[in-house]
């Protein structure tokens, strides 16, 4: 029987993907030597239609790993479903492509989880490539986080609006787990149902942690385990503007599943009119400064695509389903309408 099955999605990550598999490769390697029992995990990479040869590097480089190949990139919870679906595993990770794991990091979730039954979703710490502590859980989208700053709500009421600066050494119960490493159970899947595939991208975890939790599991973060994540390696610094797009739409989308349709216009008036407040009140910056002009012309389109009506033409889901002989085309499609930003801007999903 298998113990854990890591699925992996990747969308054009070969050489972060790499590292993942290395690390994998390492902590397999170290649980097997360390635990007195045999431990049987599958490690599962779901390719979303890559073009840059990832699976012939994994084939030739982690002769192991079960692939799974989908013809176009069709999001994260398509490609997390497609894994789950062929795992064999009691027990589940789902894994970013640019996430790095240590050697403890298995043992240590695996433990928790067999000691904790009421558990459903168990998130590690994420710390960036430089070692610092990484947002790894968060609250369900509110009207008032989108009104107030989320550091003030933080300082303000702790236990209501946890934040990494304040959590402490302990496991703790958390409303939501960042995507980047996700332990759970084979079995969860089977009482609550798969990822919500209407998410292309982003809050498809919340939306998923909702649900968890409306089953009467918990959601719990350690802070002692850590996984590296190389934050918006696979799309912000590709795409930073349908990023941001994309991140709204799900917002939205989020909001009408569990707030209503009240909050939700309200949520967009709010995102909208603070689109246009950045275009009037940093148009001065943005004539002398190559960053600020880089994010006034994203505030910009994110601004565009609200007076439109938000068009799902628009987005990573578009981006990523095109065929490899269109792709120079959309290609001169999104530097016309969507402007390359240079390397230290990209866009920012809180």
């Amino acid at each position: 029987m298998i113990d854990l099955s890591i699925v992996i999605v990747t969308w054009n990550t070969r050489d972060l993907l790499l590292e993942c598999l290395s690390s994998l490769e390492s902590a397999i390697l170290a649980v097997e030597q360390e635990s007195e029992e045999t431990v049987h995990i599958e490690v599962i990479v779901v390719d979303n239609g890559s073009r840059d040869g990832t699976m012939a590097a994994v084939r030739a480089g982690f002769p192991f790993v079960r692939e799974v190949v989908l013809p176009r990139n069709r999001g994260f919870s398509t490609g997390s479903n497609a894994g789950v679906r062929v795992a064999r595993g009691r027990y589940l990770l789902l894994l970013n492509s640019d996430a790095v794991v240590f050697d403890d990091t298995i043992p240590a979730c695996l433990d928790y989880l067999d000691r904790h039954p009421d558990v459903g979703i168990l998130g590690p710490q994420l710390l960036n490539s430089d070692g610092t502590k990484q947002n790894s859980f968060h609250n369900f989208p509110l009207v008032l986080t989108e009104l107030l700053p989320k550091g003030i709500l933080q300082f303000l009421f702790r236990r209501r609006f946890p934040s990494r600066r304040w959590i402490g050494t302990e496991p703790c119960e958390v409303e939501a787990v960042a995507g980047a490493a996700i332990f759970t159970r084979a079995s969860v899947f089977a009482r609550v149902g798969s990822l919500c595939e209407d998410y292309f991208f982003f809050l498809e975890e919340t939306d998923w942690c909702w649900r968890v939790r409306a089953a009467g599991l918990r959601v719990v973060h350690l802070p002692k385990v850590c996984v590296v994540h190389h934050q918006g390696a696979s799309s912000k610094r590709k795409e930073p503007v349908l990023t941001r797009i994309e991140y709204h739409r799900s917002l939205y989308r989020f909001f009408r599943t569990y707030r209503g349709m009240t909050a939700t216009a309200l949520v967009f008036l709010i995102r909208a009119a603070k689109a246009l407040f950045y275009l009037v009140s940093k148009a001065p910056a943005a004539i002398f400064g190559a960053e600020y002009r880089a994010r006034w012309r994203m505030h910009r389109s994110v601004l565009i695509w609200h007076l439109r009506g938000c068009p799902r033409a628009v987005g990573l889901a578009e981006l990523g389903s095109i065929s490899s002989e269109a792709f120079a085309e959309e290609e001169r499609f999104s530097s016309t309408h969507f402007p390359d930003f240079d390397s230290k801007s990209e866009a920012h999903a809180d």
